[in-house]
């Protein structure tokens, strides 16, 4: 049976159904004790768990990712919170240097199974320093895993999932969808990491995202299909390992690729699809690959500018229709 919850809801029953589940699991980060986290995702859990299995901690974030992976190397799987990924940029050292390289540097006889997680890429008015999309920054990392959510299904199935696994793993999330609600079954289940979802069936163009992108894309779709352009649309859910056989099957269908990327356009998410499709998919295209990407710069405060740096749905939908009356 499913209930409509939101996204900070499902991110905590997936967090607590775990920390029932197996007492290895513990919670910490800034916040998310007393204060319920920054943004409430952990709302009740201290009263649930107690303080030693959710853990305030100082702002210092390569220190507490420290011993994070620590911990997770001698037996615990711990769940790090950032208040936002781009202040994770001060724990990269942990991350890249000794999460992601443990397993391989130790010969497989010690492995690192953490999540961290937390808000990413922009969130409105918060200027060029506190607004940053990160997923392909730790996809480029070898050892880690990358999962990018857009809806409580998703959240609460793939947290779950990341929590079990074996090696670190990067939850990014959005400020901007916490309060977004969604169909979310009281049973229990996980979602596989490394699979992507269709959320929409089409025949003329496909259309792949992630993350709150993913607005943009259904949004994009629901026009297009008022003019008679039938748009199939992919949430890619885990960006590494990243599912681009199920982006391939699709092209093979529509014979078109547009991919919505909240990423600023060197190396992004966007570049690596478009490289492995064309690769693979070459002969099945009508028309070369597309994408909108944020703008190639640092994300302003003024409103205005920010709209006009990120994908919205008048810009993809504009670019399909560039893509749909091409010719290879």
């Amino acid at each position: 049976m499913a209930r409509i919850i939101t996204i900070r809801e499902a991110l905590r029953e997936g967090m607590s159904e775990e920390m029932r589940r197996d007492p290895n699991v513990f919670l910490m980060g800034e916040e998310v004790a007393e204060y319920n986290g920054a943004y409430k995702v952990s709302q009740g859990m201290l009263d649930e768990f107690g303080p030693k299995r959710v853990i305030d901690t100082p702002i210092a974030e390569l220190g507490f990712a420290a011993i994070g992976v620590g911990a997770a190397q001698n037996g615990l799987r711990p769940i790090v919170e950032f208040m936002t990924w781009n202040f994770a940029v001060l724990a990269l050292d942990q991350i890249l240097n000794t999460a992601s390289k443990m397993l391989a540097m130790s010969g497989g006889q010690v492995s690192c199974p953490i999540v961290f997680r937390g808000p990413n890429g922009s969130a409105g008015q918060l200027g060029a320093q506190h607004s940053t999309a990160f997923e392909s920054y730790y996809a480029n990392i070898p050892g880690i895993k990358v999962i990018s959510i857009s809806n409580a299904y998703d959240a609460k199935g793939l947290m779950k999932a990341a929590i079990r696994d074996n090696d670190p793993v990067m939850f990014m999330e959005s400020e901007l969808m916490y309060g977004d609600k969604g169909e979310v079954p009281e049973e229990e289940y996980i979602i596989p990491i490394g699979k992507a979802d269709v959320k929409k069936q089409g025949r003329d163009v496909t259309i792949v995202s992630y993350n709150k992108m993913m607005k943009v894309a259904l949004g994009a779709a629901a026009e297009l299909e008022k003019e008679g352009i039938s748009a199939e649309v992919i949430d890619l859910r885990t960006i590494r390992p990243l599912d681009w056989m199920t982006i391939l099957e699709s092209v093979k269908k529509t014979n078109r690729l547009v991919i919505v990327d909240e990423q600023w356009p060197m190396c992004s998410v966007s570049s690596e699809i478009a490289y492995r499709i064309q690769k693979e998919g070459f002969d099945y295209l009508d028309a070369p690959i597309r994408r909108i990407t944020a703008a190639d710069a640092p994300l302003h405060y003024a409103p205005n500018l920010v709209a006009a740096a990120l994908p919205d749905v008048p810009k993809t939908v504009n670019l399909v229709k560039e893509v749909m009356y091409m010719k290879k």
